[in-house]
């Protein structure tokens, strides 16, 4: 299983959200390429970066950071928040990101999603973000009336390859990921999948392992020191 370690962006600094609330920011840096060297530094090879201030409003504000974080660290990485059009795609992808994760568009847009995935193939990953078993948008501020296995049995048909699935209830609050949830994605989906959120613990990653998932990320937990990131590595390595 990959470790992909999170860096969020509000107005160029990295922040992490409790329960993706925008009142609720904790700003850690002010230079997140710096944050980015470092996880490459702890032997990291992917990095996950979610443009917050892109998710609220569909802009792509921090664009010149993701750059910056992409050039110094060298890290795969992928990106998402508001990239709800081609030229935003096209935008990151020509910085070198590895893929671009749509996320509102997905489930607003099907054909912005279907010509995205005909376009650009595995370049395009969907971000799954879950409130009480349905699919949230535009920040998580809005709760759409998809359901969770609904949505990813769709993107499955659509060509989807990578899904990032996220429980907003847990992200964020150091409590635990939902291990139930990606248990069930796990089983009945062949889909590359990315546990996101609350993942907080060496116990959690070696757990997500051992689910044969392809990634899961880590945000809060690498911050705040409850987790060291060579260790997380290792431990999804010999657990995979």
């Amino acid at each position: 299983m990959n470790i992909f370690p999170a860096i969020d962006l509000i107005d160029g600094c990295a922040v992490r959200l409790y329960k993706g609330d925008y009142a609720r920011k904790t700003v850690y840096s002010d230079t997140p390429s710096d944050v980015a060297v470092s996880f490459a530094q702890a032997g990291a090879e992917y990095i996950h970066i979610v443009d917050l201030d892109g998710a609220r409003d569909g802009s792509n504000a921090n664009l010149e950071t993701v750059r910056e974080i992409v050039k110094r660290s060298g890290l795969k990485a992928e990106i998402g928040g508001g990239i709800r059009t081609k030229e935003a795609i096209e935008k990151y992808l020509g910085l070198g990101v590895m893929r671009v994760i749509l996320g509102t568009a997905a489930v607003t847009d099907e054909d912005f999603l279907l010509s995205s995935v005909r376009e650009y193939g595995d370049k395009v990953a969907v971000g799954v973000d879950v409130k009480d078993g349905f699919v949230a948008i535009k920040g998580w501020t809005e709760k759409s009336q998809l359901g969770c296995f609904e949505f990813c049995e769709k993107l499955r048909q659509i060509g989807v390859k990578t899904v990032i699935c996220t429980d907003i209830s847990k992200d964020g609050a150091m409590k635990g990921t939902n291990l139930d949830l990606y248990k069930q994605l796990s089983e009945r989906f062949t889909m590359d999948i990315v546990a996101s959120g609350g993942v907080s613990s060496i116990e959690n990653v070696r757990a997500l392992a051992q689910m044969n998932l392809y990634g899961a990320i880590l945000g809060k937990a690498l911050y705040t020191g409850a987790v060291d990131l060579s260790e997380a590595i290792r431990a999804a390595e010999v657990n995979s």
